[in-house]
């Protein structure tokens, strides 16, 4: 069960005993609390659906309920760059197994999201067996040698050793020392640590570096491994990059820090703003199109690797749409297959607009009807207030 859904069955039975919902196009209200009056730009009236609720103080807090004031501004313009989703370069490990040798366990499936530190697969060495045979054995002996020149450096001041014996002694130890660190380095390349070193052996654990999403599996139980044999892919989503193709004649017109909204093909429904991260500087000479990065923030886990879609970026010039009324994006959801917005009133409740939608930009969009300028648009919390007046649609059928 996500977090989301989590949310959304706790608020629900929070509401369940303390929200009231009445139809607009109802005589028999439940509730004497007056309805909005209808909004002039408006051809028709709302259709009847359930279209007021009314959350306790504490069932607020908790879906951090948040309203703005719907302002009258305009738009800027924007440029549509066609792309597709690609993850973080910075945010992307790519497992190897690092040693040689046979994989005894696998403990990860392709796709599956794993945590910081989960054990991917154990891999048995016989070169890890041998270099860490190496290194307790070297060290054994540096220390018994470094204890042998100790003791000839004390005889050899009270003139009981010869000079040469002891500089023999104190190269000897040297060596030791140099051949037990050569073979803790290789150790350490393999991802150990020191406090793994006394007691490791053939066992090799692959741990995740980073918490994500394995992107493939090439690792079967009993197959033989090279060191660079590659296991899976790791990605981290919750950060992404929209790679656009941004044709030349629109290069004067993108910059970077320019705000962008992406729509992607899969979820059409679904806007994800970012920003515009850098420009490439090379031209693809066949397609006369220049690499755009766009750093979008996943939402609802929907975020893929190589899903296709259109981003529109925000300009910077004078060239701007006409003036209108304008709310963020957060602010707006579908209910009975209608845009809506959820106006809070002065008593308390928290009303259902059906809104029509204009043009969005920069992580906006103009309302052409359903709204008045000042009114208290819920921008944060919306799926709260949603399921609610989905739980009282549902109740009511039964």
């Amino acid at each position: 069960m996500t977090q989301l859904t989590k949310t959304l069955l706790t608020l629900s039975l929070a509401i369940l005993c303390t929200f009231s919902c009445t139809k607009s196009d109802s005589p028999h209200s439940s509730e004497s609390a007056p309805v909005a009056a209808p909004h002039k730009d408006e051809p028709t009236e709302h259709e009847p659906l359930p279209s007021r609720v009314r959350l306790p103080p504490s069932v607020l807090a908790a879906a951090k309920i948040r309203v703005d004031k719907v302002i009258s501004k305009a738009l800027p313009m924007t440029l549509e760059v066609p792309g597709e989703v690609a993850a973080d370069p910075d945010r992307s490990v790519r497992i190897a197994a690092r040693v040689p040798g046979r994989i005894s366990a696998v403990y990860f499936k392709e796709g599956a999201r794993v945590q910081p530190g989960a054990l991917l697969a154990i891999l048995e060495s016989s070169e890890l067996a041998r270099i860490a045979s190496t290194y307790t054995a070297a060290s054994a002996r540096a220390l018994a040698a470094q204890k042998n020149a100790a003791r000839l450096e004390s005889l050899s001041t009270k003139g009981l050793a010869a000079n040469q014996e002891l500089l023999d002694a104190q190269a000897q130890a040297h060596g030791l020392e140099s051949e037990a660190q050569a073979a803790r380095r290789s150790l350490l390349s393999f991802g150990l640590g020191d406090a793994q070193l006394p007691n490791i052996g053939a066992r090799f654990e692959l741990r995740a570096p980073i918490g994500g999403y394995t992107l493939s599996r090439n690792a079967t139980v009993g197959q033989t491994v090279t060191a660079e044999h590659i296991l899976c892919d790791l990605i981290d989503l919750d950060r992404a990059y929209f790679i656009g193709r941004l044709y030349e004649r629109n290069l004067a017109r993108v910059q970077p820090n320019q705000t962008a909204e992406v729509r992607l093909n899969a979820y059409p429904d679904a806007v994800f703003v970012g920003v515009v991260e850098t420009v490439g500087k090379q031209l693809d000479a066949s397609a006369r199109t220049v690499v755009t990065r766009i750093a979008i923030t996943n939402q609802n886990d929907l975020l893929k690797v190589g899903l296709f879609g259109k981003a529109r970026v925000s300009l910077h010039d004078a060239r701007e749409q006409t003036h209108g009324l304008v709310v963020p994006l957060s602010a707006v959801t579908r209910i009975a297959d209608r845009d809506v917005v959820f106006v809070r009133q002065a008593d308390g409740h928290f009303e259902v607009h059906p809104v029509t939608l204009g043009p969005s930009a920069s992580g906006e969009v103009q309302i052409l009807s359903g709204l008045r300028e000042g009114e208290l648009v819920v921008v944060d919390g919306v799926f709260a207030l949603k399921g609610a007046i989905l739980k009282s649609t549902f109740a009511e059928e039964e």
